[in-house]
């Protein structure tokens, strides 16, 4: 397929400019004034708009077993709402069981997603330690594209790691070139939080956030930077949604050491009132970890990002319907944990963001898709409009509006926590892969249709 995108004002992380976008196949042939249109191309009017990258979300959960479920959204239905929202590319998580191999359980994801509509990559979670696991994790990154490895500080009696885990995994993820991320929550803290609350009677989800504080989403934060730190390893914070997680990065950062944070469009934006709503199921439909948090904390979210030091957002997309979110019902310890938004992110990050000006048109691509490309090694074939690139483009009407509403959305769950949100800033056109695939409203995702991206290690020290 060749599409030409014309008379927009193409915006990358580092500049503006008034340009045509070619795009012959997979990928960006030309970036220029005036360009000719080839015979039978498909012709894109982006005169008034902006043509961006396609958006990267670095935090998806998609078809995931959790808690007893399995999320709503499957690899197909989560990413052509990605699609319908300007997001071309997810980074979705391999969670091992307790003592699973990780190539077994690499190897069951990437059977689940061959259904996807756009572009996929993962992380793999290292859930235990053994011998086997430090030699899976060669294989991984050397035969089978994968550069980070996640790692869940919360969760006891799941799939939490302690720290002998953490150390042995952080020095592997050195010597192989890839990036340890950290889920920071303070498995043990919460879990005796979850255990005090429920014996004073406290069992509905407003106890939710009372369990997680933000001093243990820090506790865990600081302890992982501090182990990155002893080891000289990179390290990535994801789903920052405290002031003190941040401060602890922003200190990390301030003496060189190499600290990357990630915010949820859904912290962004949403306080931890929601959990006193006198609806129980809307409050119970508002559980995820960390939780919504108290408003100044939005502040604080918002300098980070403008200051540097939180570098993606993403929005750990994990839908549940309200009969899977019920199974918690008179014990909020046993509400699944997630909350959706791949279709919403760019948009709410714009408005809030662009839209006050917070953030430049520039800054929002960096947010939004470069940073995540250059932080986990797919640039610049990713987070970038240039000839070569991947031709996966958003064309953003910066004065279109819509109200979000779950009523509308092409997500599944039947739940938005933006729900009645009107967000000026939206997305006319999407283009994946050198396929238009969202025009106005209308969605023409393809199953099966979305490639694994393979993401080269980084410098190694050792094989």
């Amino acid at each position: 397929m060749t599409v030409i995108i014309r008379g927009g004002t193409v915006v990358n992380a580092d500049r503006a400019f008034r340009a045509d976008v070619l795009c012959v196949g997979d990928k960006i042939a030309a970036v220029g004034e005036n360009l000719e249109v080839p015979p039978g191309a498909t012709e894109i009017d982006a005169r008034g708009q902006y043509v961006m990258p396609g958006g990267i979300d670095t935090h998806t959960h998609m078809q995931l077993p959790f808690m007893g479920t399995v999320t709503a959204d499957d690899f197909y239905t989560g990413t052509a709402a990605g699609l319908a929202g300007g997001t071309t590319t997810i980074m979705d998580f391999v969670i091992p069981d307790p003592k699973q191999s990780l190539l077994e359980a690499y190897h069951t994801w990437r059977g689940w997603a061959r259904k996807a509509a756009s572009d996929y990559t993962f992380h793999v979670a290292v859930t235990w330690w053994d011998p086997s696991v430090h030699e899976e994790m060669g294989v991984l990154v050397r035969e089978h594209g994968v550069n980070s490895f996640k790692h869940f500080m919360a969760y006891k009696n799941a799939i939490m790691a302690d720290d002998e885990t953490l150390v042995k995994s952080f020095r592997r993820a050195l010597e192989l070139g890839a990036i340890p991320t950290v889920h920071a929550e303070n498995g043990e803290l919460v879990y005796q939080l979850q255990q005090e609350l429920l014996a004073k009677g406290m069992r509905g989800a407003e106890a939710h956030p009372l369990s997680r504080p933000p001093e243990v989403e820090a506790e865990a934060a600081n302890r992982a930077i501090a182990i990155a730190n002893v080891l000289g390893t990179p390290v990535y914070i994801v789903h920052v949604s405290c002031a003190e997680s941040l401060d602890a990065i922003t200190r990390a950062r301030a003496r060189g050491q190499r600290v990357y944070g990630e915010a949820l469009a859904g912290h962004l934006v949403i306080d931890d009132s929601v959990y006193r709503h006198p609806d129980p199921e809307f409050a119970r439909g508002h559980v995820m970890s960390p939780p919504f948090r108290s408003s100044h904390h939005q502040q604080a979210l918002w300098q980070g990002l403008q200051g540097g030091n939180l570098h993606t957002t993403a929005t750990d997309h994990c839908t549940f319907c309200a009969a899977q979110k019920a199974a918690g019902a008179d014990d909020f310890t046993r509400i699944p944990n997630g909350c959706g938004g791949v279709e919403e992110r760019m948009a709410v990050v714009w408005d809030a963001g662009v839209g006050t000006g917070r953030l430049t048109p520039s800054e929002f691509v960096r947010v939004t898709s470069t940073n995540a490309a250059q932080i986990f090694n797919m640039y610049p074939r990713k987070g970038l409009v240039a000839a070569g690139a991947d031709a996966d483009i958003v064309v953003w009407d910066p004065e279109g509006t819509r109200t979000i509403s779950a009523q509308t959305q092409h997500s599944k769950g039947g739940f938005n926590v933006f729900e009645g949100r009107t967000v000026r800033g939206v997305p006319t056109h999407t283009v994946a892969a050198g396929k238009l695939v969202f025009e106005r409203g209308e969605l023409r995702a393809e199953e099966g249709a979305g490639r694994h991206i393979d993401r080269p290690a980084f410098s190694a020290t050792a094989a």
